[in-house]
């Protein structure tokens, strides 16, 4: 894989282009939108299971609420992963902007259309179908702007663009607070909002010019009648070497990040609920809990998805992911088995947040730093993928343990499967440290008939 010179230093101010400012805006709406659809369903898990399996013949208890709301939460990630990957392939083929404009546009109608849902399968179906859309805005939004912020501001600006995601957390939480006494179909109703961004994607973000060109090539080649290596099947290169080594290491380290992520994220609300309602405090005080730590758990999560590319850029990013790893461990240790008073909690769970969304930001702060541009989209949505397939097994698998091992107590089933995705950290020795590296690239390919030619003249 070749290497581009990375542009000579100088002032951010002197350095940024408009352009630039665009996409990182452009992918963070996005993204941050995304975040808001996502969370809003966390939030209203536990009242949507107590109206909706009654309806489906299943007595809300606590146990079940925690085995089917973990079983749609199930389907969303395996949409996430499936999605992720389809539409990652096709922003290789196809370019990046018009593939994350029909992500955006699916998972924000699909997520709407869930507030009329009157059954939970039928809720985990339509979860399903969102998810599909959802998994495009990392991946391809990570590669757009890692394509277009070629300078030494790199990771800072993809750092940035993943701190949308928290944000979205945080703006979702703000609207519980206020909207949440109106009930969850009205809360899943607005997720419909997101669909709007596509009118400023398409109209103020332009396909980068590395893939435009790689596209080109391929498609030249292909008018030719000639075939290169590289234009085998993404994914088949991606599981071939040299590709198989970077696939393999963001894959560990996607997997990781994502089971303890998403099994706290999930569950903590409902942890919540559960400590509310053995102290026999009303329901009116635990949702209000539920949305003051959500909102403390996603602004340490904005700080920590937005500082990971600053800390990565400072220690390098391999150690920016074991730092990440350790805090969220700690945190998560002490958040969940030992069972802190309120007032604790609330001082603990930004810190968990900051960890757990640091290192989601890594994994595409460093995807588009291991894979050349004719393969980054698939590969960063392939291991991102795979990871969310593990993933998808974390908040059901804590669900079921809930009830089989603890009596029903979610907070040390969540502490048992992120002690189990945390081994994903092992990924890191065998990862390639790449601060201060430029983004790879292609190798450029002669056509036969250039090739041919000097033999020709020497006849």
């Amino acid at each position: 894989m070749a290497n581009h010179p990375l542009p000579a230093p100088g002032s951010w101010r002197t350095v940024v282009t408009r352009t630039q400012w665009l996409v990182l805006a452009g992918t963070t709406m996005g993204w941050a939108l995304d975040g808001f659809a996502g969370s809003l369903y966390a939030l209203i898990l536990g009242p949507a299971m107590t109206e909706l399996l009654p309806h489906s013949g299943i007595h809300p208890a606590a146990g079940a609420i925690g085995l089917y709301g973990g079983l749609t939460v199930a389907l969303f990630l395996v949409g996430w992963g499936t999605g992720g990957i389809l539409f990652g392939v096709l922003a290789d083929y196809f370019g990046r902007v018009r593939v994350l404009s029909a992500g955006i546009v699916t998972y924000a109608v699909f997520t709407a259309l869930a507030a009329f849902a009157d059954t939970w399968w039928q809720l985990g179906l339509l979860r399903f179908v969102a998810g599909l859309g959802s998994g495009v805005e990392a991946p391809v939004g990570a590669a757009l702007v890692a394509e277009v912020w070629r300078n030494r501001y790199r990771a800072r600006a993809c750092g940035v663009m993943m701190s949308g995601y928290a944000l979205g957390f945080f703006i979702s939480a703000l609207c519980y607070s206020i909207l949440g006494g109106y009930g969850w179909r009205l809360m899943m109703g607005i997720a419909v909002l997101p669909a709007l961004l596509v009118y400023f994607i398409r109209r103020h973000v332009p396909e980068p010019p590395e893939i435009q060109g790689a596209i080109a090539a391929r498609r030249a080649r292909r008018a030719r009648g000639q075939r290169h290596e590289h234009d085998r099947f993404v994914l088949r290169r991606l599981c071939t070497r040299p590709l198989l080594r970077p696939t393999l290491v963001g894959t560990a380290l996607a997997t990781g990040s994502l089971v303890a992520f998403w099994s706290v994220s999930t569950w903590y609300p409902q942890v919540i609920r559960q400590a509310a309602a053995a102290a026999a405090l009303p329901p009116d005080v635990a949702n209000s809990r539920v949305a003051v730590a959500s909102m403390l758990f996603n602004a340490g999560g904005v700080l920590g998805y937005a500082s990971w590319g600053f800390l990565a850029d400072a220690i390098g990013r391999l150690r920016a992911f074991l730092t990440s790893f350790t805090i969220s461990a700690v945190s998560v240790v002490l958040l969940f088995p030992f069972e802190p008073g309120w007032g604790l909690f609330l001082g603990l769970i930004p810190i968990a947040g900051f960890g757990l969304y640091g290192a989601l930001s890594g994994i595409l702060v460093y995807g588009p730093e291991l894979f050349p541009p004719s393969v980054r989209a698939s590969g960063m949505a392939l291991y991102n993928g795979i990871g969310r397939y593990f993933t998808a097994a974390g908040p059901m698998v804590a669900g079921v343990i809930a009830v089989s091992w603890f009596g029903g107590d979610l907070g040390l089933a969540t502490t048992c499967v992120v002690a189990v995705g945390l081994l994903g950290a092992f990924g890191l020795l065998f990862a390639p440290e790449t601060r201060g590296l430029p983004l790879p690239s292609d190798p450029a390919i002669v056509p036969a008939a250039e090739t041919a030619a000097p033999a020709e003249e020497k006849l």
